[in-house]
């Protein structure tokens, strides 16, 4: 299967990202196909030079079968030749200590669920 992707250059500390449609079986920075654009992320977000991408050679790759990864598919949703679904995580806000509280109220209500509601059966043997 093809995907759009970034493999990762520059140096130490001062990343810049490649886009590029690659097998997705390949080395994240291997072997690719044709290179599309960069992404230089240490560059303010107002800079035109951040993100470059050949968008006409992105629809035909994705014309071909080639399916962009999530980071990809962020730059082609903010240059509209792309829709992004949005995801929904509904524990990313609540707080770990909650979480657990609520996990250990789940597990204490229904411990006692079926314990109250359990009778022995006539011909069981009661459990030591």
């Amino acid at each position: 299967m093809l995907t759009i992707r970034m493999a990762r250059a520059g140096t130490k500390k001062r990343p810049v990202y490649h886009i590029v449609v690659a097998d997705s079986r390949a080395p994240r920075d291997g072997r690719f196909i044709e290179r599309l654009g960069f992404f230089n992320p240490l560059l303010p977000k107002d800079k035109t030079e951040q993100l470059k991408l050949d968008l006409e050679k992105v629809k035909a790759w994705m014309a071909k079968g080639a399916q962009p990864s999530d980071r990809v598919m962020r730059f082609l949703d903010a240059a509209g030749v792309m829709k992004r679904p949005k995801r929904n995580n509904p524990e990313k806000a609540v707080p770990r200590k909650e979480r657990k509280a609520q996990e250990e109220a789940a597990k204490a209500a229904a411990g006692a669920a079926p314990a109250a509601g359990a009778a022995p059966a006539a011909g069981a043997a009661p459990a030591a």
